[in-house]
């Protein structure tokens, strides 16, 4: 046959299978009515599986590629009756009764202390808030927690060193409700007390801005030291004329010292993430990004079919990040962020439905992003 013989064949069977889906999907519609009536739960786990082996099964050396379309099929046909039941759920109504600004930050946690690269951030997102400095992640959520600060800023990723994994574990954890988040420019400097390179004896800083300026660390050869934070790497290069500390120009200018050399760090456009959040849920009716997390069922494809329904709903997912729970079996919780807002109907049924079929799912936040 002649390829053009052969594109014509394959149009007429896409005709067929798209009106056969159509049929099926009407098919869905009617199970939703039927639903409705007895009070039935959408999802029918043992009844989806069992497709899903005899397709498999049926298609013979095209098991594999049956069972993924079945499975997307089968989503999507969920997917159907979650927006035709509509269920007055409470994730729907928490998202519907949000309000659009979020709650007055009068004192806003951040780590390190003046001058710290959190600092500046929390400067810049709540203007006018007092900040609370603490040392460590967890601190600042039991803080926002406890209702001693009202809102917390911390960085959830480098663009040099990757992921701040810590904090998100503290996000799956407690669930608060990211409101904004922002993208900001690091330029590292090394700095201590006479600003003489000769008197270094060590490097001082936090682990992942350590990292971020890898390369001329390694040229230095030079001990290199953990801090908590870039700010307190600079106090501590203050107070002890041998050491030297990676960390911001506002920072080693709050603290006294003199710069060695600027833009320290290993790439030019070194840029790190942050996130505001507070307990209470607000969204803002620009908000352009979503967060979620949740558990998935240890099966083949599981994740796949999670995120082809976000992909068919028109959202990118723009971060997927992954820790082990204490559960047995290697059972994982994942953390995205995707695009879109919570206002347009396809994707609030969306969040609506996985809300209902997946173990721990969680509606972290719909924010604007920015850039500085």
């Amino acid at each position: 046959m002649e390829l053009s013989q052969i594109r014509q064949e394959i149009d007429r069977i896409d005709a067929e299978l798209l009106r056969l889906l159509c049929a099926r999907m009407d098919c869905a519609q009617k199970v939703a009515e039927v639903k409705q009536q007895t009070g039935t739960p959408v999802l029918n786990a043992a009844r989806e599986e069992e497709i899903l082996q005899r397709v498999a099964e049926k298609a013979g050396r095209y098991g594999g590629a049956a069972r993924v379309v079945y499975t997307d099929l089968l989503s999507e046909s969920r997917g159907l009756q979650y927006a035709y039941l509509q269920a007055d759920t409470p994730l729907r109504r928490a998202i519907t009764s949000a309000p659009e600004a979020p709650g007055e930050i009068r004192a806003a946690a951040c780590l390190g202390g003046a001058g710290s690269y959190s600092h500046e951030a929390l400067l810049n997102l709540c203007p006018g808030a007092s900040p609370v400095f603490f040392s460590d992640f967890g601190d600042i959520f039991r803080s926002v927690a406890r209702g001693e600060t009202d809102a917390g800023i911390v960085p959830v990723e480098n663009s040099t060193a990757g992921s701040v994994s810590g904090v998100y574990a503290l996000l799956m954890q407690y669930r608060f409700s990211i409101i904004a988040a922002q993208t900001r420019g690091v330029r590292h400097c090394l700095a201590n007390r006479s600003g003489d390179p000769r008197d270094i004896r060590a490097v001082y800083s936090k682990e992942i801005a350590l990292r971020q300026c890898s390369q001329k660390l390694e040229a230095l050869g030079l001990p290199l030291k953990e801090t908590a934070s870039t700010s307190e790497a600079a106090a501590f290069a203050a107070a002890h004329p041998e050491a030297a500390a990676v960390c911001s120009r506002a920072a080693a200018k709050e603290n006294g010292l003199h710069i060695v050399e600027h833009d320290f760090q290993n790439a030019e456009q070194n840029r790190t993430r942050f996130v505001v959040f507070q307990k209470a849920l607000s969204i803002s009716p620009d908000a352009q990004k979503i967060a979620v997390s949740f558990h998935i069922p240890h099966r083949t494809g599981s994740l796949n079919a999670v995120l082809s329904r976000f992909a068919a709903a028109g959202m990118n997912l723009t971060k997927i990040e992954s820790r082990p729970t204490e559960e047995p079996g290697f059972q994982y919780e994942f953390y995205l962020d995707f695009t879109g807002n919570v206002h347009t109907p396809a994707v609030l049924e969306l969040l609506c439905a996985l809300d209902e079929e997946l173990p721990r799912f969680a509606f972290l936040g719909n924010y604007r992003e920015t850039q500085a």
